[in-house]
């Protein structure tokens, strides 16, 4: 007789934090895109619950910082994610309010997000986003733009060769530092795990138990 498959498990909960980090908008100048991009992209990628904590903010360090600390330390986000701020403008601190909370630094998200925005243009590597661990969360700077927000997540598929996004080492990281099952997907970004660190889950459009 064969095994039977393994019963699928419900999906987890994730508390994800949305910073978008500008003067301007944080002042009403102009509204805010950055926060309305990342969530957008985000409820296509993932089939988890979600927990939105977002935050508009001003290029402040010492802001970014705290609010940084506030999504981890007391709200218990399991993945922050920036935008704007990362350039070599005067104003442009995100990465190092970024790195003034972190335990561990990720420098791969970095890499390869600037790999990525290289394919369109040649001022990618004026681009100074990092990504880091504190505590048990993942916190990633992206670019400002919405357009290079979801190329630098999703990867440009149809490149050939095609050039892999950031998000699919999102979820298995998060498994790594102890955080929820994430599940993408894969029309949107399929996530890579380790064969031995995958597990089942429930079908697109089935409810969970």
């Amino acid at each position: 007789m064969s095994t039977p498959a393994p019963a699928s498990l419900p999906l987890d909960t994730v508390r994800i934090g949305l910073v978008s980090i500008s003067d301007r908008a944080s002042a009403g100048v102009y509204a805010d895109q950055g926060l309305p991009a990342l969530r957008a992209w985000l409820e296509r990628a993932l089939r988890n619950p979600v927990e939105w904590e977002t935050r508009l903010i001003p290029d402040e360090a010492d802001g970014i910082s705290r609010t940084l600390r506030e999504l981890v330390d007391e709200r218990a986000c399991h993945l922050v994610l920036t935008t704007g701020g990362t350039g070599p403008a005067l104003r442009d601190v995100t990465p190092e309010a970024t790195l003034a909370v972190a335990d561990r630094e990720m420098p791969g998200f970095g890499e390869q997000m600037r790999q990525i925005s290289l394919n369109f243009v040649p001022t990618a590597i004026l681009s100074r986003q990092v990504a880091v661990i504190r505590a048990a969360a993942l916190i990633i700077n992206l670019p400002g733009q919405p357009k290079s927000i979801a190329e630098t997540l999703e990867g440009l598929p149809r490149h050939s060769p095609p050039v892999h996004g950031i998000f699919a080492a999102v979820p298995y990281c998060i498994d790594l530092l102890g955080g929820p099952y994430l599940e993408t997907d894969a029309a949107v970004c399929a996530a890579f795990r380790p064969k031995s660190a995958r597990r089942a889950v429930p079908e697109a459009g089935s409810a969970a138990t």
